[in-house]
């Protein structure tokens, strides 16, 4: 069972309770890529306790202006001051997942259980509650669904800002990307991990990190959704090295996205700007996955491929697993499927709890890619990745974050 989605909670009555958690309906990918058109009823973890109207719980609310409002720039913060939309409210029995796409409420109830599912799933890596680094000047987070006539979305102090840029296309409607809410989340749940900076961040990679670990964020709270991780292997037959949506970040349609985490750069092959930068270090995160997943596949016979034996993931490896898959046929492939995606979730797990428990022993003023990887890999020898140290190191090689 993952972090944040419990599928047999319910409750005698049906209630929500705070031992068993609410229900949202929330899309794992936007509505207008093919496939994910409806969204999947996901339970929001009970760690906060109850969700009451707003959405809203002990750790964040959603603020939904009634007049259009400005994005935040200091000195103005939150708490927003002036009206609001109604709350949106739950159903007698406590749940959301009665308020669908086609109401005005749902903007502000997907993105709050967007925000507030992530925030469950890096809580379950980390093993305790995650306080914000905004504290205790402000208590909670601010989440506010929709700017209009902004196409973007910004996360600071205290806040959660999701742009629209014509309201009347879905596409244009930041609160419906989970990938984008996801992003912005991961860049909260870092800075109240890892804390500021305390200098300017020269000669640091902290912005460029913080990107890379934004965009990760997005790739493991992909993988939490059941209907997304069904998707993604039978559409590649279990060769997640083909390009798919769980390597794309913040899918803009079918074939856009902003980033890719299935490239193949390394730090010789980008610019200093911290988009850029990040590339080969998100990369190499996805990398270790797909070493992990692919590992776990041979070891319980679903694979006649061992990664070990490839020295070249991108090459060698890639190449043999296409292969073999023009041997295998879709019927075959189910056979294997649900014990494919036990191994993808186990490997999504491995690396998920590495890069959060490697924050421990990062410095934000001294924190280099180089220094990240060599925390990455010590947090993985002291748990369950311990089996997968050398080839997660491989792939930091390979990129040449290390030497």
């Amino acid at each position: 069972m993952d972090a944040a989605t419990h599928t047999s909670d319910t409750s005698s009555d049906g209630a929500a309770s705070p031992r068993l958690g609410t229900r949202f309906l929330v899309f794992p990918q936007p509505p207008y890529i093919p496939g994910y058109e409806k969204p999947e009823v996901v339970w929001i973890g009970p760690s906060a306790g109850g969700i009451s109207a707003g959405p809203s719980d002990r750790r964040m609310y959603v603020a939904d202006p009634l007049e259009p409002k400005r994005p935040y720039a200091y000195p103005i913060l939150p708490p927003y001051a002036g009206d609001l939309h109604l709350p949106a409210e739950p159903d007698a029995d406590g749940h959301f997942d009665h308020i669908t796409p086609d109401s005005p409420a749902f903007l502000a109830t997907h993105s709050f259980a967007c925000a507030r599912r992530v925030l469950d799933i890096f809580e379950g890596y980390v093993g305790r509650d995650i306080r914000w680094f905004f504290e205790p000047t402000l208590s909670r987070l601010e989440i506010i669904p929709h700017i209009f006539d902004w196409d973007n979305a910004q996360s600071g102090f205290g806040f959660l800002e999701l742009g629209e840029s014509e309201p009347e296309r879905t596409t244009s409607r930041f609160a419906l990307n989970f990938d984008s809410v996801a992003h912005e989340m991961g860049h909260l749940i870092l800075l109240s991990e890892l804390g500021p900076l305390e200098g300017d961040g020269a000669g640091s990679d902290f912005f460029a990190y913080h990107e890379a670990m934004a965009d990760f964020a997005s790739l493991l709270g992909l993988l939490h959704f059941d209907t997304a991780a069904d998707r993604i292997l039978r559409r590649t037959g279990g060769d997640l090295l083909i390009n798919n949506e769980l390597d794309r970040f913040a899918e803009l349609s079918e074939e856009r996205q902003i980033r890719s985490f299935n490239n193949s750069l390394r730090v010789g092959d980008v610019g200093d700007e911290v988009h850029d930068r990040s590339k080969p270090f998100a990369g190499a995160l996805f990398d270790c996955l797909i070493e992990a997943y692919q590992s776990l596949l041979f070891e319980r016979g679903l694979s006649d491929l061992d990664p070990r034996r490839f020295s070249n993931l991108r090459q060698q490896m890639a190449a043999n697993i296409i292969e073999a898959k023009l041997r295998t046929s879709r019927a075959d492939y189910e056979l294997k499927h649900f014990a494919s995606k036990a191994a993808l979730q186990e490997a999504r797990d491995i690396v998920g709890e590495s890069v959060v428990r490697s924050w421990r022993h990062l410095e934000p003023d001294d924190l280099t890619f180089e220094t990240a990887a060599e925390a990455f890999l010590t947090a993985a020898d002291q748990g369950r990745g311990r089996s997968f140290v050398e080839q997660f190191e491989d792939c930091m090689r390979w990129r040449e974050i290390l030497w």
